[in-house]
């Protein structure tokens, strides 16, 4: 499959906000929970006010120029945090892919290039939150994201860089 990957723009933002909602894990036989879940402050944090100090973010484009997936990683604050918040030092990394491209190497592929923005830009490690029912957790495992935590139902990870 021809992906290509490329640093997101401010035209990208509807698309992160797209991704941040496919992102809310639903398991099998689970009804997903309305869009307007967003509006929910741990939620919104993770895109509202995009382009701000800090933020990055990578989109994955199809052979047809098809946004199929993002990545992103954000400061946060103890004022301002969200699921997968270990402190203001550490960005918190968010991604999706769109149903169908999954498990064809895309994730694999976003996370190594986030990881690598990352540590260009100084930062030691990355975090993030998952449900332990997600199949996303054996990816995030592959790049040494470790459990530190519980939050709720979910895990807060961290990967040293």
């Amino acid at each position: 499959m021809n992906i290509k990957i490329r640093q997101a723009t401010k035209k990208d933002i509807t698309f992160l906000w797209d991704m941040l909602y496919e992102a809310i894990y639903v398991g099998e036989g689970e009804v997903r929970p309305p869009r307007s879940i967003l509006d929910k402050p741990e939620l919104a944090h993770s895109v509202e006010n995009w382009g701000r100090h800090g933020d990055h973010a990578l989109i994955a484009i199809d052979s047809d120029d098809n946004k199929v997936g993002a990545i992103w990683i954000r400061l946060f604050s103890e004022q301002n945090k969200t699921y997968g918040y270990v402190n203001e030092n550490i960005p918190i990394l968010s991604m999706d892919i769109l149903p169908k491209y999954r498990g064809k190497g895309i994730g694999t592929r976003l996370i190594q290039e986030i990881c690598t923005l990352a540590k260009i830009n100084g930062y030691k490690a990355v975090s993030l939150s998952v449900d332990p029912a997600n199949p996303a957790l054996r990816l995030y495992e592959r790049f040494n994201f470790k459990k530190i935590g519980v939050d709720g139902t979910s895990w807060d990870m961290k990967a040293n860089l």
